[in-house]
């Protein structure tokens, strides 16, 4: 039988060097992965996948507010011809006793993709929630091309009398939204039957 006496071997220093070297390679490559990661998450990438937050720059209107309002980016951003429109329909609007408060005007592309996901939210259903608010490939109020009147009294007067200044509703079931579709007198096209068309 053979008997083995185990000796004690003292670590190598070059091996301790090595194991100090790996470790530090280690740490290393842990403080760059947590760097890039945190760059990453501040990224403008990052920023772009943040939630919306319908603001007065992307068109967001508070309360009604009047068409001289050329502050607001819902106003001034409008087609110059349908501003003018609304501005001699709320003249003459106002001559009886009604104004013509705006609730909707331009809105940015973000913003008209918020409301859409908003309403599928609020319908339960993206085609029940497509009746009532467009893409923003579809939306008139992205290019500028629509706004929305506040009050039942002020939507019921521009209906009536709109087509003087060629502003017509547009949708059946939006009395609220209005659009330049025909000539100044002239006769308003056939309502659509929703934002679908």
């Amino acid at each position: 039988m053979s008997t083995f006496l185990a000796v004690p071997v003292a670590p190598s220093p070059h091996r301790r060097r090595v194991s100090f070297v790996s470790l530090g390679v280690l740490v290393a490559v842990l403080l760059a992965a947590g760097a890039a990661a945190a760059a990453f998450l501040w990224s403008p990438i990052a920023a772009l996948s943040a939630p919306f937050t319908p603001s007065a720059a992307s068109g967001s209107i508070a309360t009604p507010v009047s068409i001289d309002d050329g502050s607001l980016p819902a106003i001034a951003k409008l087609d110059p011809a349908l501003r003018e429109a609304v501005r001699a329909a709320g003249a003459a609007a106002a001559a009886e006793g009604v104004e013509l408060g705006i609730t909707g005007g331009w809105r940015s592309r973000e913003y008209q993709q918020w409301l859409l996901e908003d309403a599928i939210e609020s319908y339960g259903d993206e085609g029940i929630a497509r009746q009532f608010v467009a893409t923003p490939d579809r939306s008139h109020h992205v290019s500028g091309d629509a706004v929305d009147i506040g009050s039942l009294d002020a939507q019921l007067w521009l209906i009536e009398h709109g087509a003087q200044w060629g502003l017509c509703q547009i949708y059946a079931n939006e009395r609220w939204h209005f659009e330049l579709a025909t000539d100044p007198g002239g006769a308003c096209p056939a309502l659509l039957a929703d934002a679908e068309g």
